[in-house]
């Protein structure tokens, strides 16, 4: 059956997907609290008017009937608030990344470990895109063969204007490869089937604008397991034009055949997210996946209520933090 939410942070606009996706399984939030003005607010409030904004966060983690609290504070303050409501007896879905330093992944997994609570992250750009959902469904069926590659790039809108502070403070925000390459390399160990890897390079820069010091506005990584490889491209240059905030894609590679994902828009055709595209021996398809679903929030509502690990098994989101700010770390100190 369904069960309370409360929302700590309201800093990233990924918090509409991920309270409106359980919303959709019938789980609910009375309260939220963030910390100071928060720039999504407003429009949270019109959005979501049925849940009122609280003083102290400890007031949401003393609520008994809170099961699961929903984090998309800044990105350096998620590590201490997801501990904080572990400790509470509060499984917690956190927005990527899910924490910026190592010395933060260890302290949650400590956590985690004493505590027996669900950390989980939503990697947005696989949960929350029916066209992931019908390439996982493909690639288990074994329409491309054994996973040997994939290549995924997430290409970003600067609005530089529209952005808080914090986005431009490399210590708040953890990196572009820790935070959004995380993406990407959650991706990449879902459907290489490997559970660890290696970087093998990485680089970042801050090409176009020197007045923002702390900012990055590329980077890019290589990664292998014992049975695939892996090349990560993220940046802030989508043109304005692009009728969507960014042109996401992923490519995947198999010893029969390849998938190509075009996420959230398709260039050169009328607007529409979700398309796969697939070859193989037989088939060489355009697939609308539309109507393909978001499994992961009813599995991860489902792992709150059985204590199972359905949604991805809790090592999952250690090793993609791990790998994300591993390759951050060599990237800055080169």
């Amino acid at each position: 059956m369904p069960f309370k939410l409360g929302i700590l942070g309201l800093d990233h606009g990924h918090i509409f997907g991920m309270y409106d996706n359980l919303k959709a399984k019938g789980c609910v939030a009375a309260t939220y609290w963030t910390n100071g003005t928060s720039v999504t607010e407003p429009k949270f409030n019109a959005t979501f008017p049925e849940v009122s904004r609280v003083d102290d966060p400890q007031q949401i983690l003393d609520d008994p009937k809170i099961k699961m609290v929903l984090i998309s504070c800044v990105p350096a303050d998620r590590a201490a608030l997801a501990i904080r409501a572990m400790e509470a007896g509060k499984d917690v879905m956190v927005d990527k990344p899910g924490c910026t330093t190592l010395e933060q992944l260890e302290a949650i997994q400590q956590t985690q470990a004493r505590t027996g609570q669900i950390w989980s992250v939503n990697f947005s750009e696989r949960f929350q895109v029916p066209a992931v959902t019908r390439a996982s469904e493909l690639v288990a069926g074994g329409a491309i063969g054994r996973v040997i590659q994939t290549l995924g790039i997430g290409p970003h809108k600067q609005n530089l204007q529209s952005r808080p502070d914090w986005f431009f403070k490399r210590e708040r925000y953890g990196g572009i490869l820790t935070d959004i390459a995380s993406h990407q390399v959650d991706q990449f160990l879902h459907f290489t089937q490997s559970t660890t890897a290696q970087i093998t390079h990485a680089h970042v820069e801050n090409s176009t604008r020197p007045d923002l010091m702390g900012f990055q506005d590329f980077g890019e990584l290589g990664l292998r397991s014992n049975h695939a490889h892996g090349y990560i491209r993220v940046d802030w240059f989508t043109p304005d034009a692009l009728p969507t905030w960014g042109d996401g894609r992923l490519f995947i590679l198999g010893t029969d055949g390849q998938i190509e994902l075009r996420k959230y828009t398709d260039i050169g055709h009328p607007h529409q997210t979700d398309t796969l595209y697939l070859v193989n021996g037989h088939r060489n398809e355009r697939i609308d996946c539309r109507d393909a679903g978001r499994p992961y929030f009813a599995n991860l509502v489902a792992d709150v209520l059985d204590r199972t690990e359905t949604a991805m098994p809790q090592s999952h989101p250690f090793e993609v933090m791990s790998l994300a700010i591993q390759a951050q770390t060599l990237a800055e100190t080169k």
